[in-house]
């Protein structure tokens, strides 16, 4: 599908058929895609909880209003950050780089992040934000429908994952294929109200 199109036709799709199962080859090549996101520094710092316990699914439902999109679809990604993956171990983020490069980036990492915690966090919002519409958008290619999520109760679905205390949630993706069409689009504004040249 051409990438115009793919953006064209994405939509938050809320009706999955719970009966269809994504291959293991399928969802590899998702996770490759969306592991190909940008971060800053090159950190990755996103981490994509898979979640194909039925009854984990069923629990997080209750905990996201029960919307049939946590149990119904094919593909339940739980986006989750290490907000301090900045200071574990970067020299592996650069690996392959120069030498030279490395010791350019690996202080510039520590002096961007150090003491700074609103940036952390921050980041790992953008980072995961950035991955959740490479899932989308290759879901969406690959034939599938999705649905990004943000209408759960974060700490208790933190605690069903058990997740570690210096990571995020930031959303949830669902894909799979639809069984209803979204709705129509309810209102786009204007390029003019959302496009500012220069200044406000």
């Amino acid at each position: 599908m051409d990438t115009k199109d793919v953006i064209k036709t994405r939509r938050a799709i809320k009706h999955f058929d719970p009966e269809h199962v994504m291959t293991a080859e399928e969802e590899k090549e998702l996770l490759s895609l969306a592991m190909l996101s940008p971060t800053a520094f090159n950190i990755q710092h996103w981490r994509f909880v898979v979640v194909k316990d039925h009854g984990l699914r069923k629990q997080i439902r209750e905990a996201a209003w029960d919307q049939a999109q946590v149990t119904d679809s094919s593909l339940f990604i739980i986006m989750c950050a290490d907000s301090k993956a900045w200071e574990k171990d970067p020299v592996r983020y650069w690996a392959n780089a120069d030498k030279a490069v490395q010791d350019f980036m690996l202080p510039s990492i520590d002096a961007y992040y150090r003491g700074k915690d609103q940036v952390q966090r921050d980041e790992t919002m953008r980072s995961c934000g950035i991955a959740a519409q490479t899932l989308m958008l290759a879901a969406k290619d690959m034939g599938y429908d999705s649905c990004p999520m943000d209408g759960f109760d974060f700490e208790k679905v933190a605690e069903l994952i058990s997740l570690p205390d210096d990571h995020v949630i930031t959303m949830f993706v669902a894909i799979g294929k639809a069984v209803k069409e979204a709705w129509p689009r309810a209102g786009q504004l204007a390029m003019s109200e959302v496009v500012i040249n220069d200044r406000f």
